[in-house]
């Protein structure tokens, strides 16, 4: 896919690329196909259960109609990819859904199709092949103009798919593997564990909902982000518990010059009900690759432990784009090194081209009730020199500092903004306008869309052998 020239060419890759890093599965539903061969006949198996979900379907089919052996060591590449393609036919009658048995199913890369459910059952774990060969190379993304930690391309997602709609992974808790040592969407009910890279990574899309997950990676493990919702729009994450060796939800459009090329932000996002676990990182991020845009990130109810920072703006010169427009409300903070961090000076650049005059925008950011004890630095708020960051807003929070915290807790340079109720006493670039008053820093209270999404009760009864 040859990067964004025109518009007609931007609106063509918008509607092609969904990467979904690492995610996980839907489904139950009920087909026989029986072999023309006499063979004997082995007992069937009956499942009936039920989720929610923004869209049920009409029919349905197990791996194991498909060749699907869950062993542990037999490929089960071919068996998805066959299944999906052939239940893809339904897409205009109803949609289908795949249904993954009890069992470790191994399995190199698959796609996705519209219109469709991937199911776990809950004793089903996915194991991502170490085979090198069942991992495609795809180029990079138009955004980012390279690979995000190579120069080169990227290897596929374990559950990927291009030019999506409708589409739902999720499971009765099922288990995906990483095995890290190498449209309308839904993903919800799961368990990722060990993914050698970002977990869940939906890419130029809308309408999305990631709920009730469970990611589980290695706190050493660099690069393993949680959820990095990336130049997306409308888009709901709750109800989800991240240990991570990075930041557990990380905000991104695109990398200097490509993504102020490709110009697609994300906007419209809630985050909410999060409990993260991340020493060397971010309970949530916004950037570094932030050159599309950030806009309205409304998070409440977040629980951190045991995490660097519970906040963190991450940009640089070169950047462009702009970070504007965020709430956050009710933190909840056990052993932070810093509670707030902002930093205009986050390198690791594309590449030489970027331009040196493009300095992003920083404005419009609110903290309100927030509590946090143990920690080591209140904040660390550092702008771009003749370009602050500006319309910064505390109000009603209290840090309660470690035995051993630094002295100075509040590090200050090139900001703006005010601060109501805030303990310790914050810089003077954040002067204090008396007592905590209600109304400090407000947070929205209008409903974006995805917030008015239909979910449905869907019930199925598959029989499979």
């Amino acid at each position: 896919m040859e990067l964004l020239r025109r518009n007609s060419i931007k609106t063509q890759v918008i509607k092609s690329l969904l990467v979904l890093v690492v995610v996980a599965l839907i489904l139950r539903g009920g087909r026989e196909q029986r072999s023309s061969q006499a063979k004997p006949t082995r007992p069937r198996k009956f499942e009936s259960f039920e989720y929610s979900a923004m869209s049920c379907r009409a029919h349905s089919a197990s791996l194991t109609e498909f060749g699907g052996v869950g062993d542990g060591k037999t490929s089960n590449t071919k068996a998805f990819q066959t299944a999906i393609n052939q239940l893809s036919q339904f897409a205009t009658d109803g949609g289908a859904q795949l249904f993954v048995p009890a069992g470790k199913w191994l399995t190199g890369s698959f796609s996705l199709t519209s219109h469709f459910t991937l199911y776990l059952h809950k004793d089903a774990v996915l194991l991502a092949s170490q085979d090198l060969n069942e991992w495609p190379v795809l180029k990079p993304l138009p955004s980012y103009g390279r690979g995000r930690d190579a120069a080169a391309g990227r290897y596929t997602s374990l559950i990927f798919g291009t030019n999506l709609t409708d589409v739902i992974v999720t499971g009765d808790n099922g288990t995906v593997d990483g095995q890290g040592e190498f449209c309308d969407i839904q993903i919800s009910n799961l368990t990722l564990l060990n993914s050698p890279n970002w977990n869940v990574h939906p890419v130029y899309s809308s309408n999305i909902l990631v709920q009730g997950i469970t990611i589980i990676a290695p706190i050493s493990s660099p690069n393993t982000d949680g959820i990095n919702p990336d130049s997306c729009t409308n888009v709901r994450i709750e109800d989800c518990y991240i240990l991570s060796g990075d930041d557990c939800v990380a905000v991104k459009s695109g990398w200097d010059e490509y993504g102020i090329a490709f110009g697609m932000p994300t906007k419209q996002l809630v985050i909410r009900r999060l409990t993260c676990i991340s020493p060397y990182s971010a309970a949530i991020a916004l950037g570094s690759e932030m050159s599309g845009g950030i806009q309205d990130v409304r998070a409440e109810d977040i629980v951190a432990i045991n995490t660097e920072s519970a906040v963190r703006i991450k940009t640089a010169v070169g950047r462009g784009g702009y970070v504007k427009d965020i709430y956050v409300r009710r933190m909840t903070l056990h052993t932070m090194k810093w509670v707030f961090k902002m930093s205009g000076d986050y390198g690791n650049h594309a590449d030489g081209n970027y331009d040196k005059n493009a300095f992003p925008e920083i404005t419009g950011i609110n903290y309100r009730d927030v509590v946090a004890d143990n920690v080591t630095i209140a904040a660390r708020l550092e702008g771009i020199a003749d370009h602050p960051f500006t319309g910064i807003c505390m109000s009603n929070v209290t840090i309660g500092l470690a035995k051993k915290a630094k002295k100075q807790p509040w590090t200050c340079t090139d900001i703006q903004g005010i601060t109501s109720g805030v303990t310790p006493t914050p810089c003077g670039l954040l002067p204090d306008q008396g007592a905590y008053k209600s109304g400090g820093c407000d947070f929205p209270a209008d409903d974006l869309p995805i917030d008015m999404v239909e979910i449905k009760k869907c019930t199925h009864r598959i029989s499979y052998v």
